[in-house]
């Protein structure tokens, strides 16, 4: 089963992170998807910061598009991924060797893709 992992982090948690500390978490994160390659069904995607985010939404004279993201949420959606796994619990084993989890403000969100459509119809 394929599984989307949309990697999280809040961005105002950033500054009580050392550099190095986090040059070197990143410097994991690389070896992460090597050790997990045959787990992961795409080339992942690493986002470029949310201030450079746009969103359409539906306003009151039809679509509006409005810089930054729609969410105010604290977190942000910094990436994401597909894994294959046999089941969540599965793909729950893989996001628990996230390396940045060590990271404050850091999780994984993880839900299962549709794969088949047929259940719209």
């Amino acid at each position: 089963m394929k599984y989307v992992v949309m990697f999280t982090s809040r961005p105002d948690l950033d500054q009580n992170v050392e550099p190095e500390h986090a040059k070197a978490v990143y410097g994991r994160i690389y070896q992460w998807f090597q050790d997990n390659g045959e787990h992961i069904a795409d080339s992942g995607a690493e986002l470029h910061p949310v201030t450079t985010a746009t969103t359409v939404k539906y306003g009151e004279s039809g679509p509006v598009v409005v810089d930054g993201p729609f969410n105010e949420a604290k977190e942000i959606i910094g990436g994401f991924s597909v894994l294959e796994a046999a089941d969540l619990d599965g793909a729950i084993a893989i996001a628990k060797t996230w390396p940045a989890l060590e990271l404050p403000g850091v999780a994984l969100e993880i839900r299962p893709m549709v794969e088949d459509y047929s259940q719209f119809e």
